[in-house]
Parts: structure tokens; C-alpha cells; sequence
């Protein structure tokens, strides 16, 4: 793990104007969780949180063995390759209650759908497959083994085995599976609390005249979707004029109210983009010495003016202001970070999405050098290919492509242009947006 510190020293070697997007984000793939307090919740109130500690499951999943259908339960040791098998029904074994009675050779218990499978039964053939004479059964041969639909007591979850490890994100599955274990209550992470607002003078907030040259902010309701979308507690402070001591106060509120700040604009090299100077600033002021800024720049589009860093020691993701490249820089960098600091694990299913691969539908011109994240519509081939196409012009503030978009093209560092038919990689937005 390393501190926002020991990824600005390991990023120092680096032109700025060439640092990979992928190097980024291993870097900060690897920050260091916040040492936060954790808190007992209900069942019922835990979805999305990060588990705090590894689950020990107190009891085997299932309890006993039983029976994966409706059907007949028998030894199965009686079966014969080449004879069907005769048996007599001698009574029923239900859910939820056991079979009191014997099971002789050459008997069997019709049985219900996890039923307990008796001993000294260990088959269970499903009833659509016998033919019912009177009182018996015929099973024809060479349909089953020994041991065919029975779950076995403990395969699902063994009693002392970690059902859910420390990190995991709790999805509805994870809810399903505690509650298996008869868990009413679950020790969690606190929330993370985020602090974030948009930077500069010619942002309008929603209910004011419009003005020539300004707009109206939608990226303080973009990124406050996509902190909700992680469970987080959000802090809104707002819209930040272009002015050095405004901008100072907003950060100096934000790192006493948070866990960590996120900002949109002022981080490009134009004259009144103050944040990553007032970032050096108000680092030096509370941790002399330390620097402010792990970086600013990054080899990608769009996002390239990206500053990370931190006032004091609360970390601070400084985004661009184009509204693409904020949703963009969010999902490539900033959400992997964050829940990281709320203590999820990194191959954890809900932070790490794996990357699908899809046949392009379009040449497309890509220069060596940079990262770019296209966006992108997948669709399913009539022979079950994936196909993806751009959703035409990929301007940084065209955010209507963001709507139509199913997924990010990922177009790696070094790679060129691309032919169609050639194979890229696809990060789907289902679950993230």
C-alpha cells in the first residue's frame, strides 16, 4: 500500500506529458485505506457497504444433505448399468422436517427439493425420469451415479470457513449469503465522506439567468451521481469563483469536513486555474516539506489535465472541467482510489470490472502515446460476437454521448489506429453509472 507521499516520489522520474494512464491508475490502485472507525450494522442496512472483517461462517451451508429436486431418493449402490432398477416407495420426505423411518434395500422415499437425503440413501433420481408402477418405481439404466442431486452437508459454506473475506464491497448476492449463516448483524466500515465542487466564473448554479458565455454546472450533479452510486456521504459546497482566497477557503472547509475532496475545472495551465497552486500551497502550510501535488497531467483523452494531491493529508482528486472527461477521470482513476480508502478489496468484483473485448465496427484514428477512452455502443452479433461502434463525435463536452454510451473504449498507451474487425477492450458503464 502507499500514501499519496510515496506516489508523488515514485511518479517524480516521469514526464508529466507521457505519464500512462495505466501507470496512474496502478498507483493509486494502491493507496492506503483510511484508518476508519467501523460500525455494527443490521443486515438490512449493510448493501454496499465494505465489509471490516473476514464473515467465519457458525454453521455448515447446507446443515444436512439433501436433495437438489423433486424425485426418489435410494442407495445408490444398487444400481445397474445394463438393468433397470425396481424399487418400492415406502414414504415421503419433506423440506423442513426429517424422515423418521427406515430405508431398506430395495426401497426408496419420494422426496422434495432439499429435503435431508437420509443415510443410508445417497441418490436421488428426479421423478420425470422414472415410470411409476402402482406402488414402485422403474429406473431405467445408465441414467445415473452414485451420489447424482444430493448436496452435501458443508458445500456451500463449511462451519469455521471465511464466508466473506475483509474488503469484500456487499452486494445483494453477499446479503443472500449472510443471511444463509443466520446473521442478523455485520461489522462494516464507516461511510466515506467526500467533499466536492465545481471551480470557475463562468459556472451558472441551476436557477440563475443565463448569461452569455457561462454555463449552467452539471458537473457537481455528475460527480455527486457517481459518489452516490459507491454509497458515499457527499458534502456539496458548491460553485468556487476564479479567485485565490475563495478557492483557499472552499478547500480549507472541505479537508475539515472529509475524508477526501473532489473538484471539477481549474487544472489546466490557463491564467486563473488556481487549484493546483493552491494545493502546493496548503500542503506546504500543514505538512512542510511534503509537496502538494502527486501529478497533473496524464497521456489520455479526454482527462488530461488531472491533478492529484492533497491538503494536508486529505487527498484531493482535481479534476478537468469538460463534463466528459470529469465522468471519464471519475471511473478511471478516482473511483478505483476511493474504494481503496474505504478498505475494498482491489480484485474485488465491484471495483475492479473486468475489461470485455469487442470486434470494432469502424476504423478509427488513434495516435501511439496517450490512453483514450472512446465512448462507445456495444451490441451482440446474430453469432454471439460482441460489436462495438463510437457514438460518433467524442468532443470532452459533448455529454449527450455519455447518455447514448453502453461502455468506454479503451485504447491502450501505445496502440495505433484501428481497422475494423481489429479486437479492443470495453469497459461496460452498466453498475458504474
Amino acid at each position: 500500500m502507499k500514501s499519496l507521499a510515496q506516489i508523488a516520489q515514485a511518479l517524480e522520474g516521469y514526464d508529466p506529458d507521457a505519464l500512462a494512464a495505466d501507470t496512474v491508475n496502478a498507483f493509486l490502485a494502491e493507496m492506503v485505506p483510511l484508518p476508519t472507525q467501523t460500525q455494527s450494522l443490521e443486515l438490512m442496512h449493510a448493501l454496499g457497504r465494505v465489509l471490516a472483517q473476514d464473515v467465519i461462517s457458525p454453521i455448515d451451508v447446507p446443515a444436512h444433505d439433501n436433495s437438489a429436486m423433486d424425485g426418489y431418493a435410494f442407495d445408490g449402490s444398487e444400481l445397474n448399468a445394463t438393468q433397470a432398477l425396481q424399487l418400492r416407495v415406502v414414504g415421503t420426505a419433506l423440506a423442513g422436517k426429517a424422515y423418521e423411518g427406515k430405508v431398506t434395500a430395495g426401497h426408496c422415499l419420494k422426496i422434495m427439493t432439499g429435503a435431508i437425503v437420509p443415510p443410508p440413501l445417497n441418490t436421488v433420481v428426479p421423478q420425470e425420469l422414472v415410470q411409476i408402477q402402482g406402488r414402485d418405481i422403474l429406473i431405467p439404466p445408465g441414467l445415473l451415479r452414485v451420489g447424482d442431486n444430493r448436496r452435501f452437508r458443508g458445500e456451500d459454506v463449511p462451519c469455521g470457513s471465511v464466508a466473506l473475506a475483509a474488503g469484500t464491497v456487499l452486494t445483494p448476492a453477499c446479503m443472500g449469503l449472510l443471511a444463509s449463516l443466520g446473521l442478523s448483524t455485520v461489522q462494516v466500515h464507516r461511510k466515506l465522506r467526500v467533499a466536492y465542487f465545481s471551480t470557475g466564473d463562468e459556472i451558472l448554479s441551476l436557477g440563475d439567468a443565463p448569461r452569455e458565455g457561462a454555463v449552467y454546472d452539471s458537473n457537481r450533479f455528475t460527480i455527486w451521481g457517481l459518489l452516490q452510486g459507491m454509497g458515499i456521504e457527499c458534502v456539496d459546497l458548491g460553485v468556487v469563483r476564479d479567485d485565490p482566497v475563495a478557492l483557499e477557503s472552499a478547500f480549507r472547509e472541505a479537508a475539515q469536513q472529509a475524508d477526501a475532496i473532489v473538484t471539477s475545472g481549474g487544472v489546466s495551465v490557463g491564467e486563473a486555474d488556481h487549484t493546483k497552486a493552491m494545493m502546493r500551497k496548503l500542503a506546504h502550510s500543514e505538512a512542510p516539506g511534503q509537496g502538494g501535488v502527486a501529478f497533473w497531467r496524464i497521456a489520455m483523452r479526454p482527462g488530461r489535465p488531472m491533478a492529484v494531491g492533497r491538503i494536508g493529508q486529505v487527498p484531493l482528486f482535481g479534476l478537468p472541467g469538460n463534463p466528459v472527461a470529469v465522468m471519464v477521470t471519475f471511473l478511471a482513476f478516482v473511483r478505483p482510489a476511493l474504494w481503496r480508502m474505504m478498505g475494498a478489496r482491489a480484485n474485488d468484483p465491484q471495483v475492479d470490472s473486468p475489461l470485455l473485448q469487442a470486434c470494432s465496427s469502424e476504423a478509427i484514428r488513434k495516435k501511439p502515446g496517450r490512453t483514450e477512452y472512446q465512448r462507445a455502443i456495444v451490441s451482440r452479433a446474430a453469432d454471439g460476437t460482441l460489436n462495438v461502434r463510437t457514438t460518433g463525435q467524442q468532443g470532452s463536452g459533448v455529454l449527450s454521448s455519455m447518455v447514448q454510451a453502453n461502455g468506454l473504449m479503451v485504447l491502450p498507451h501505445a496502440q495505433g489506429n484501428i481497422a475494423i474487425g481489429d479486437v479492443v477492450e470495453v469497459m461496460m458503464l452498466a453498475g458504474v453509472l
